[in-house]
């Protein structure tokens, strides 16, 4: 399918190859990835536009930091991706990431608990997924540096408190900052175009009156259906795994020759990533030096010799040929 790239797109492409400086790469690629076409002909063009994106603001992190000093909203990554967390005071953030990653954070029931971003590390299957609690967010108050949490995340979770009248207030005051922020882009339709993925949750569903608000939000808004969890329990195992495929990465296993693959430590690579984009992983000098690879999983046979930009897939176990 051709992409029939539109002249905004190249203009801002055009922005991307004169840009000098990390700020205005990254305001050119997020301006590419706004822009471009949405559909099957641009698939791997916009994953490679989302890659360049990551790179670039991770090189940029890593000055403002070495010329800055210490940030304290500025977040190192870990795991298969990280995720942050936004909400009105109260909402609950803090308890969810205690009850999925069992970090000692601070939970009360008084406001602004949060002053600033703490992590956690969720488990999931054999891999970790990094959960960031960030002070709360509302109209009238955006912590300063907390925008730039939010925009160098891989994703976002919104918590909407369903135990109170306030829900629906709630979440229009959250999306109308996060939009005017530029954090996020929707469509008319709701669908997220740019630049972040998110997924909302109903929190303390097991509250008082909480079916009943959540009911009068679905009539206010058709189509809202948001995950609904508790710290109980309720809808946290199905939060686990929604929160792992909203990071659209693939589990990728090494394998040395004339030895098992390492089953117990994968590599998280972006899906849509190709044999390339592992050994650039696995060691920077691997892509000049790498002729094939031997793929079990996604080929059609195990051990099969693929090309270079063999796209992998999850749980492919790869042996490269240097």
């Amino acid at each position: 399918m051709p992409a029939n790239l539109t002249p905004q797109y190249y203009e801002a492409e055009e922005k991307y190859r004169r840009a000098k400086t990390p700020e205005e790469r990254i305001q050119a690629l997020e301006e590419m990835l706004k822009v471009i076409p949405k559909h099957k002909g641009t698939e791997k063009l916009q994953g490679d536009i989302k890659r360049k994106l990551a790179r670039v603001r991770e090189e940029g992190k890593k000055k403002k930091s070495t010329a800055k000093g210490h940030d304290p909203f500025g977040v190192e990554k870990q795991g298969a991706g990280q995720i942050v967390l936004a909400g009105y005071p109260n909402s609950g953030k803090s308890s969810l990431v205690t009850s999925l990653t069992r970090a000692k954070l601070k939970v009360a029931d008084y406001p602004y608990t949060t002053a600033i971003p703490a992590t956690g590390m969720m488990p999931y299957k054999d891999t970790w997924v990094q959960l960031v609690d960030s002070p709360p967010l509302m109209e009238d108050n955006v912590p300063s540096g907390l925008i730039g949490t939010f925009k160098e995340a891989d994703a976002l979770l919104i918590i909407i408190d369903v135990s109170t009248a306030e829900c629906l207030e709630q979440y229009e005051g959250l999306m109308k900052v996060l939009q005017e922020r530029e954090v996020i882009d929707l469509s008319e339709e709701g669908e997220i175009i740019a630049p972040i993925s998110f997924l909302v949750v109903a929190n303390k569903i097991d509250y008082l009156d909480a079916e009943e608000n959540l009911e009068v939000m679905k009539e206010l808004m058709p189509g809202f259906d948001p995950l609904t969890v508790s710290i109980n329990g309720n809808g946290l195992e199905e939060l686990k795994e929604r929160l792992y495929n909203l990071l659209d990465v693939v589990r990728i296993y090494g394998k040395s020759p004339d030895r098992p693959a390492d089953m117990e430590r994968p590599f998280i690579l972006k899906r849509g990533s190709t044999v390339l984009d592992f050994a650039e992983q696995v060691h920077k000098d691997f892509p000049e030096q790498l002729k094939s690879a031997l793929v079990w999983g996604s080929s059609k046979f195990d051990g099969q010799a693929v090309a270079r930009e063999h796209v992998l897939e999850d749980g492919d176990i790869v042996e490269l040929q240097l």
